[in-house]
């Protein structure tokens, strides 16, 4: 790449996202049906009704993502904004209460194959949807290319564990996996699912117990998110629970859980700095299923 290419491209990097109070909260589960998806839904929600300006990435492809959990049908993505050169802006789905979507499940999978032009208007695109937000929620994929894959140990990464014993095991794999892709040894984490306070407590204290002793892995709980028939109620009416029972016990667990999450501290480097740095990780990384074989 010349010289004056690697300039430009840091320059706008360097601009990428650049307003110092924005928030990057990342949240995943170790596969679909887990309550990921769920979560970042009811938390864009809590966010939004808390006052603040919520962008969520929506990286997954699935028929029950983000975009499509709200009812939400896209008809381009962020691949349209960078192979067809699209204004971001016509994009961008507007869910309830000034909540931003973007959906970029196909650029994500596309970043190997992406020419010099093409990166330019990535960082160009997510700039300007970005613009004038104070929280970047993402839904990442546990497979493939994820901005979850580009976090530094500083940076927010939510793991949402089901409370059985498949999305245990499954979770542990996952923890592995990012352990070992990124170095991460530090986890935030929320028990989905459990039918009290009691139970969660027990299946956050069992993993947190075997991550540290096998990988030295940190656990940090903050909290759970308890069934809800109101949950699948609003689920199946496309709209957060918030919108439907904001008094019921979940609706107060999303709502504490979105508190906590602005409360952790920020990452050591802020603003435009540092989104810029994740981009760049981001452009350089290998896709997680990639490593995902490798500590099978």
């Amino acid at each position: 790449m010349p010289a004056e290419h690697k300039f430009d491209q840091a320059e706008g990097l360097r601009q990428l996202l650049i307003r110092p109070s924005l928030r990057v909260l990342t949240v995943i589960g170790a596969r679909k049906g887990l309550g990921a998806t769920s979560m970042v839904v009811n938390l864009a929600a809590a966010l939004a009704r808390a006052g603040k300006k919520v962008l969520v990435l929506d990286e997954n492809l699935a028929h029950d993502n983000v975009a499509n959990s709200l009812a939400l049908k896209p008809r381009l993505d962020l691949l349209n904004a960078l192979r067809d050169e699209i204004p971001v802006r016509e994009i961008l789905l507007n869910a309830t209460n000034g909540i931003k979507i973007l959906p970029l499940a196909r650029a994500m999978q596309a970043l190997p194959t992406l020419n010099e032009a093409e990166r330019e208007r990535l960082l160009v695109s997510l700039s300007a949807a970005s613009m004038g937000m104070d929280v970047v929620l993402v839904d990442a994929t546990p497979e493939g290319h994820s901005v979850c894959a580009s976090l530094s140990a500083d940076e927010s990464l939510l793991l949402v564990l089901n409370a059985t014993a498949g999305g245990i095991t499954e979770s542990y794999t996952l923890l592995k996996q990012l352990s070992a892709q990124s170095g991460r040894m530090d986890f935030d984490l929320v028990v989905n699912k459990a039918r009290n306070e009691s139970e969660a407590r027990l299946v956050y204290e069992n993993m947190a117990r075997v991550a540290q002793q096998h990988m030295k892995i940190s656990l940090r709980y903050l909290g759970n998110i308890p069934f809800d028939q109101d949950i699948e109620r609003a689920s199946l009416m496309h709209r957060p629970l918030l919108e439907m029972s904001s008094g019921s016990n979940s609706a107060r667990a999303f709502i504490g859980l979105a508190q906590q999450l602005m409360l952790l501290p920020a990452a050591k480097k802020h603003g435009s700095n540092a989104m810029s740095q994740l981009i760049h990780r981001l452009l350089q990384q290998e896709p997680v299923q990639s490593i995902l074989h490798a500590v099978r």
